[in-house]
């Protein structure tokens, strides 16, 4: 069992273990010494959101780095995709964001990135880690002119502004179209709006005003609500909401309705395999994804392929066999032609050019992909004992296994970032679903419930 790492980076409350400065430093250390490799000058890239406690966190992690004869690159806030396409961009042999993600402002996190733009492979954690935890550097530390140093990189930006054009049609304009882009006070608050602002669409802006106390505080991702409201009210023909570090995306449609990864890999994944530019014909996503996604996809041919929990591992599972599209429910949705990780301002750009090349509106295209019904339970718990350890458990799922006849589905599981079970239950019959999730939490929070 890893200490630090889950599934994706580390990641506490700011100012306590492990999210302190001490371990921030020897992380910069770990990631300095496992990228030194070749004879040339060696450089890191670190990026972060908008969290107050990012100011620490990144003086710590390059003092890590410049310790061990590193250089660092500082790119100051941007979204998490922004950080994976600038390291590879400038040939970086890393690259760390410091980001709690969707989480409220006093937790933050750590991820790092290959000089590939990808997430590090489980084993590459793993060696950070007891790095990390056995920080014995003991003449590996240089001195004089061979200690790192630290410069900013000011068109960095820019760089990503540019990279995001160029992936909308470029005989395409967004003349006409009116957004409302939700930033969550995050780290898109400047890209987002720039993006479809210069491609010609007319942008209602929110959530662009960060403090460093308000990020994901009742709007973004995980507060759809406000950009649906936001539609409504200005007559927009569509709404994006980005989460803190804005490597996800809930769309809204015109209607107000929110739009979430599913409906999106659906119409998506169905326009690529249409025009043949869906690889293996298979679109990969995670066991949360809604069986209505499955339906829709089957129906045109697409296969869907499931991971386990996280974007790194519908990544993973797309390298490994040949996949150029996946995402998660949750609005992690991964275009790998265009980027390494989940991008929300990419996704919201190819949603966008489908709505004006179909001359459809969102709410058309999401009609694409019918939901079954899915009741989703979240609750703290004092300790993630297995399932295994837990027969009343066990044998419940199992009778709502049987029960469900094959037109339905249970999940559970613990959360990779937080002390929290999750409990999972689709079906045709939303009342019974209900009925069903309920009973299933009750019975785990009576063992392990905090």
């Amino acid at each position: 069992m890893r200490k630090l790492f889950g599934t994706d980076g580390v990641r506490g409350v700011a100012n306590e273990y492990p999210m302190t400065v001490e371990v921030a430093m020897n992380l910069g250390r770990a990631v300095a010494k496992i990228c030194k490799r070749g004879g040339h000058r060696h450089r890191v890239v670190i990026g972060k959101d908008t969290r107050l406690s990012g100011y620490m966190f990144e003086q710590a992690i390059a003092s890590g780095i410049c310790s061990m004869g590193v250089d660092v690159m500082l790119v100051g806030p941007m979204p998490t995709p922004g950080i994976s396409f600038i390291t590879q961009s400038m040939r970086a042999d890393a690259g760390i964001v410091i980001s709690a993600s969707h989480n409220p402002f006093h937790d933050n996190g750590i991820k790092v990135f290959s000089h590939d733009g990808f997430k590090l492979p489980d084993e590459e954690e793993e060696r950070i880690e007891e790095t990390i935890l056995r920080p014995d550097v003991a003449g590996l530390l240089p001195v004089a002119k061979e200690i790192g140093k630290a410069f900013r990189i000011d068109d960095a930006l820019g760089r990503y502004v540019q990279h995001l054009k160029e992936t909308f049609p470029k005989d395409r304009r967004l003349d006409g179209l009116k957004v409302v882009i939700d930033c969550a006070h995050g780290a898109a608050y400047k890209v987002a709006p720039e993006v479809f602002s210069e491609l010609g669409a007319t942008v209602f802006a929110e959530g662009v005003d960060p403090d460093g106390l308000n990020i994901n505080d009742a709007r973004g991702a995980m507060h759809p609500g406000h950009t649906c409201e936001q539609v409504k009210k200005r007559g927009a023909d569509f709404g994006i909401a980005l989460d803190g570090d804005a490597d996800r995306v809930i769309l809204s449609d015109e209607k107000g309705c929110a739009v979430d990864g599913d409906h999106v890999m659906a119409f998506c994944g169905l326009d690529m395999q249409e025009k043949g530019e869906l690889k293996k014909k298979t679109v990969v996503s995670t066991i949360m994804s809604n069986m209505g996604l499955e339906l829709a996809l089957k129906k045109g041919g697409v296969r869907l392929v499931r991971t386990g929990v996280g974007d790194r591992y519908v990544v993973d599972e797309m390298r490994r066999h040949g996949c150029n599209f996946g995402g998660e429910q949750s609005g992690h949705l991964i275009f790998l032609d265009y980027a390494t990780t989940g991008d929300g301002v990419i996704a919201a750009l190819r949603a966008a050019a489908l709505m004006i090349e179909k001359g459809k509106k969102l709410s058309e295209l999401a009609a694409t992909m019918e939901t079954f019904p899915q009741v989703l339970c979240s609750f703290k718990v004092r300790e993630k004992r297995p399932l295994d350890k837990m027969p009343a458990v066990k044998r419940r799922m199992a009778d709502v296994e049987k029960a469900l006849k094959g037109m339905g589905r249970v999940n559970v599981r613990y959360s990779g970032t937080e002390m929290k079970a999750r409990v999972m239950v689709e079906g045709q019959d939303e009342t019974r679903v209900k009925k069903y999730a309920d009973e299933i939490a009750a019975l785990i929070s009576k063992e392990v419930g905090a």
